[in-house]
């Protein structure tokens, strides 16, 4: 109900009684970094809404093999797909830095989208935007010539949505260069060398764990 991003938020905007309801609907959990959400393959407990941090969903092949598909921030509804569809979790939900998350039971929330058109509309919304998100992800991989490219495109989105003034293109980096490589199909050690090279050309400036892209031009034209 105070919460002052909602309107942001697509999942979460929501009016009147609805509002009401999703306020006292499920519990407020406060997750530590490199914490496990869920697991690929368990059976749905419910879904959860992040509210503030970031965390990463992945998957496994039968070789034991990983592969992050994409990053989940605020607004993003965790465990909706598996819930809707009464299937098992399709991914693996790891925090990367500390989060907060609102936990609603499965029975809980169908019954609260059953109830109420608004949350329904929102949900679908939802879902809509993640096939556009993993379409997006899926092109980029299969239609970009180079791991440069696939890099700087990442790099690019992170530095416009990092919450940061709208002039500078500044976010915090909380992948490992190893989970990096996995998001952007290539080896660790060609991101290393990558990040080398676009500071060394001051496309990029990095400090610690922070990174500022000083030119997007630049990347955006190797991301083409």
């Amino acid at each position: 109900m105070e919460c002052g991003h909602r309107e942001h938020r697509l999942f979460c905007r929501l009016s009147g009684n609805a509002l009401q309801m999703f306020s006292d609907l499920g519990v407020q959990v406060s997750y530590p970094g490199r914490a496990m959400i869920f697991e690929e393959g368990q059976k749905p407990k419910g879904v959860f809404v992040v509210c503030a941090g970031r965390l990463k969903l992945s998957t496994t092949s039968k070789e034991g093999r990983t592969m992050i598909l994409r990053l989940a921030g605020p607004g993003d509804v965790l465990g909706l797909t598996a819930a809707l569809n009464h299937t098992t979790y399709e991914v693996t939900a790891e925090t990367l830095e500390p989060c907060h998350v609102k936990s609603i039971h499965q029975e809980e929330f169908q019954e609260f989208i059953t109830k109420y058109g608004e949350a329904s509309k929102n949900a679908a919304e939802t879902l809509a935007k993640e096939y556009r998100e993993v379409f997006l992800d899926a092109r980029r991989l299969a239609l970009s010539g180079s791991a440069g490219g696939r890099l700087a495109q990442l790099l690019l989105e992170w530095g416009r949505t990092g919450n940061c003034n709208p002039l500078e293109m500044r976010f915090t980096m909380a992948l490992t260069h190893g989970e990096l490589a996995s998001l952007a199909g290539t080896s660790r050690e060609t991101v290393t060398r990558l990040l080398n090279k676009f500071e060394r050309d001051h496309w990029i400036k990095r400090n610690g764990a922070t990174i500022v892209v000083l030119k997007p031009s630049e990347l955006e034209h190797l991301a083409d």
